[in-house]
């Protein structure tokens, strides 16, 4: 089985996910000129990046992104949209995405789980109040027709859900490494960006102990829909 990966920029990559998922990724780098296909593998991955969910003038491949999005969920592929990407898949799908009236998400936050989580293929491990990985500014406001939303938060409500059986949007970052956050800490003017960067280190376990189990579930989702897909 092969997942394709949409990533926006150099600084936001698989992160976690490449151990986590192992060699099945096939990333495509549309910043670097390649091309975002049609239609993806037997899974997809939309990573994030600093552009927002509508600026295609600044992010000219988010058009085709959201297309593909689009297409991956009608046609039933595993997706999961992650910050940015989960964004790409609010509007994709009929939803609105916006600039956030309570300022920048950032650091190592506490999300909380909903009562459909506990039953959702990938997020039902997670405890009920978890640590994650955030830095955003935007925001989900107005979910697609349809979606099942998975986890909450104090400043922003819309932190994770499900549209279908098979498609995911989250709006924290499972897939960032204390490494990945220093970098982009280190591109801002974040004032208290040594604390930020030192409580996600000191989170580091808990993190990999929360978001790992639920990579591993996405990629089960995709290995049985690869499976189901097989011709007898």
């Amino acid at each position: 089985m092969r997942i394709t990966v949409i990533e926006h920029e150099a600084g936001a990559g698989l992160g976690h996910l490449a151990d986590w998922l192992g060699p099945i990724c096939d990333v495509v780098r549309p910043y670097q000129g390649e091309p975002v296909p049609e239609r993806a593998a037997d899974g997809l991955i939309v990573l994030g990046g600093a552009a927002a969910a509508w600026e295609d003038e600044r992010s000219p491949w988010q058009p085709a992104t959201r297309a593909l999005l689009r297409r991956a969920v009608e046609e039933g592929t595993p997706t999961l949209g992650i910050c940015l990407g989960a964004q790409l898949f609010t509007m994709a799908l009929g939803g609105t995405v916006e600039r956030g009236g309570n300022g920048l998400e950032v650091g190592a936050c506490e999300v909380v789980a909903l009562p459909a989580a506990a039953s959702d293929r990938l997020l039902s491990g997670v405890p009920a109040r978890a640590v994650a990985v955030q830095y955003h500014q935007d925001a989900m406001t107005r979910l697609p027709a349809g979606a099942v939303p998975l986890m909450t938060g104090d400043r922003y409500p819309n932190q994770a859900y499900r549209v279908g059986e098979r498609a995911w949007a989250v709006q924290f970052h499972p897939e960032a490494t204390p490494e990945i956050f220093t970098s982009w800490t280190a591109e801002s003017d974040l004032e208290a960006a040594e604390d930020l960067n030192a409580a996600v280190k000191a989170a580091g376990p808990a993190l990999v102990a929360t978001w790992r189990p639920v990579a591993e579930a996405f990629a089960q989702v995709v290995a049985q829909a690869a499976e189901a897909s097989r011709p007898a």
